[in-house]
Formats: C-alpha cells, sequence, structure tokens
C-alpha cells in the first residue's frame, strides 16, 4: 500500500512542471483581419504652369485670347484605404495676372478625390481624379495703374473695365510622385489639368499645371 503511495507521488512530482507549462502558455489568438483604413496625409502646395483662354474685349468686339503662367496655393487631405486606395479632398486658387496694371482672371475650385499609389524604394507614383467645382472670376481694365500705385497723386480715371464671377463644375485628372524623406515627411510633385463645365466654363482659361509641396503622413 505504502508503495502505491509512493508510485502516486512520484507521478504527480514528474507530471507538475509540465501541467504549469501547459498553464503558462497563452491560448492562440484568433486571427485579425487587415484594417482597411492605414492612415492619412495631408499637406500645402504651391503651383504654376501655363494657361490660355478667352477673357472679355474692352473695346466691344466679343472675346480675346489670352495665356500666362498663373501663381496659386492649396491644400490636400486624405484617407487611405487599403494598400493602394486614397479618398479624400482638396482645394486651390489660382490667380492669371493679365495687361500688368492689375487685372487678372482667378480661379478657386475644390472637390472630392479617389486615386490610386504605389510605392518602389523612396519613389510614390499615383494617379487619381478630383470632381467638384468652383468660382472664376475676371477683372480687366483699360489704362496703366502701375504708376498710381508708385505715386498717389497720379490717381486718375482707369477707363473701360469689366468684371465678371461665374461658377463652373469640373473634373481635374491628375498624376504626380511623392519623395519620401521619412515616414512621415513626403516631397510632392503633382501635374493635373482642370477641364470646367458650365456657363462659365468657355471664359476658364485651362492647361497644366505643376504642384509642388511637402505632405505629412501618419
Amino acid at each position: 500500500m505504502k508503495r502505491f503511495y509512493f508510485l502516486c507521488l512520484g507521478a504527480l512530482l514528474l507530471a507538475a512542471p509540465v501541467l504549469r507549462a501547459e498553464d503558462a502558455v497563452s491560448p492562440p489568438e484568433p486571427s485579425r483581419k487587415p484594417s482597411v483604413y492605414r492612415g492619412f496625409d495631408g499637406g500645402m502646395l504651391l503651383h504654376s504652369g501655363f494657361l490660355s483662354g478667352r477673357t472679355a474685349d474692352l473695346s466691344g468686339a466679343g472675346a480675346q485670347r489670352t495665356q500666362g503662367a498663373p501663381i496659386g496655393i492649396g491644400g490636400v487631405a486624405r484617407v487611405h484605404l487599403g494598400e493602394h486606395f486614397r479618398v479624400g479632398f482638396e482645394g486651390y486658387v489660382s490667380t492669371l495676372s493679365l495687361r500688368g496694371n492689375g487685372s487678372y482672371v482667378k480661379q478657386g475650385w475644390g472637390g472630392v478625390l479617389a486615386d490610386f499609389y504605389w510605392i518602389f524604394g523612396r519613389f510614390q507614383p499615383y494617379v487619381g481624379l478630383t470632381v467638384g467645382g468652383g468660382a472664376l472670376t475676371h477683372l480687366l481694365m483699360e489704362g496703366d495703374t502701375s504708376r498710381a500705385a508708385a505715386d498717389d497723386r497720379s490717381w486718375g480715371p482707369v477707363g473701360a473695365s469689366y468684371y465678371r464671377k461665374g461658377g463652373f463644375a469640373t473634373a481635374d485628372p491628375y498624376l504626380g510622385c511623392d519623395f519620401i524623406l521619412t515616414r512621415s515627411i513626403h516631397l510632392s510633385l503633382k501635374l493635373d489639368c482642370l477641364v470646367p463645365f458650365g456657363r462659365s466654363a468657355s471664359f476658364c482659361p485651362v492647361g497644366p499645371r505643376l504642384y509642388f509641396g511637402v505632405l505629412f503622413y501618419r
């Protein structure tokens, strides 16, 4: 009988380390599906380019051709969904100076966007489309106002002038590439061509714009 007790006690002592090891092993976690949300990015971009279009002719002859390099600024914010897809919004203001006397054509537009991107080392090319709308403003003046700005005493009649403001819808295809400085900071270069629709579209200058800015990723 004593021999039986000693055998049982020995079996328990041998089994104890195994039982403790099994208790220490945590049960396997259920497999998790990859999250659709992968972060976001945003930042500011400056732009210029070459635009051409029609403006009113102050002589009353209808419309005249105009062209030049605009200067503008704006921003973008995007949410990353999956490995290669982003959605978000952007908005910009672009001013094309005319005649050298304070006349200008100004475009302000924005909308929702969707694009695809890929990563190759430190380069991140992307291509996408923005759909939205904006406002177009024309201010045309006859005469030389540059001397008036420099000398208050030279203010006088400007002559014929023209002011017009209207809205437009737009589709804006674009492509670009980021240079990845760090995981959180990218330099971005983008090229687009605004395609306007609506009543003001015929007087909306169009052409390629080149954007450059700093984007912050998280």
